[in-house]
């Protein structure tokens, strides 16, 4: 945790450094964690805004994980970026998690805005949760939907999942309790980025991905259904500093619009164009924002 906690503050530092420079009262800074969906809903936020009001936009994607984006908009280095309420809830306001959605938001709403001076906006409509996961032709031939129901035919499963899920509180231990789920064998370690492919090679049955990850409907994979909401809820909902929304009002406005605007579905097909197909993400979100008529 010390190493962690170190490597976020060097990283926040060599974030300040290289942005440093103001920008003018009339520019508005998008930021975004480090991974395919953030650059996705970063640059989302970002045409919208360019679309939608007169003013400038700065792109900062990538930048790094949940801290690095919490203070650099804390800081003022950005002015914008999407986050998870659920991980929001429990790793910056340090709470212990609650399992409905909308408790969640309203008190993140508060707290965020007596704390920080953030505004805590409208969810975009879709959560990214962690998500039991199994093959297509596994669910259909044992009739398979919902995590109570594969939890008989766990003792015969082998499992495959990430580190950091095996270890959390609010990962695999647990799961297991909730759904009393046993495995024979020892769960896999696998690195993330193999997991579907072992799952689709049958070296494992089951893992634990993420609910908006694009190869789940490209390698015909089912989601398991969380039917004792264990997981807590991670609706994807933009942050944005207060300050900023009380000098421009229609970027409150706009971002606001975006509201609702993407469900799980489209998420993961957003994603596959980028990660499966390599599509440009600037290109995949312009024809998102004009399939839905927000944007020419």
């Amino acid at each position: 945790m010390k190493r962690f906690l170190a490597l976020c503050l060097i990283s926040f530092a060599l974030i300040i450094g290289i942005y440093s420079c103001s920008a003018s009262s009339d520019t508005i800074t998008i930021g975004s964690k480090d991974f395919t969906e953030q650059d996705i809903l970063g640059e989302l936020l970002a045409q919208h805004i360019e679309a939608n009001t007169k003013l400038n936009v700065n792109r900062r994607l990538h930048l790094g994980g949940t801290f690095i984006c919490h203070e650099a908009i804390k800081a003022g280095q950005i002015d914008a970026y999407v986050e998870y309420t659920g991980t929001a809830f429990t790793t910056i306001l340090k709470q212990k998690a609650i399992t409905e959605p909308q408790k969640v938001y309203q008190q993140l709403k508060q707290a965020y805005a007596q704390q920080f001076q953030l505004e805590v906006m409208p969810p975009l409509g879709f959560q990214n949760t962690f998500a039991m996961i199994i093959r297509g032709d596994e669910a259909r031939a044992k009739n398979v939907q919902t995590i109570s129901q594969a939890a008989k035919y766990t003792p015969q499963w082998q499992a495959g999942f990430g580190y950091e899920f095996s270890e959390r509180e609010d990962g695999l231990p647990g799961l297991s309790k909730t759904y009393n789920i046993k495995f024979t064998k020892p769960p896999k370690i696998i690195d993330l980025g193999l997991l579907y492919q072992a799952l689709q090679q049958k070296q494992v049955d089951i893992v634990a991905g993420n609910s908006t990850d694009g190869a789940i409907g490209r390698l015909d994979l089912v989601v398991l259904t969380d039917d004792k909401q264990y997981f807590p809820p991670y609706e994807a909902t933009p942050i944005v500093r207060q300050s900023v929304l009380k000098q421009h009002p229609e970027l409150g406005k706009a971002i606001a619009q975006l509201g609702g605007l993407i469900n799980e579905k489209q998420m993961q097909r957003l994603n596959y164009q980028v990660e499966g197909e390599k599509l440009d993400v600037k290109q995949v979100v312009s024809d998102f924002l004009k399939a839905k008529k927000l944007i020419k």
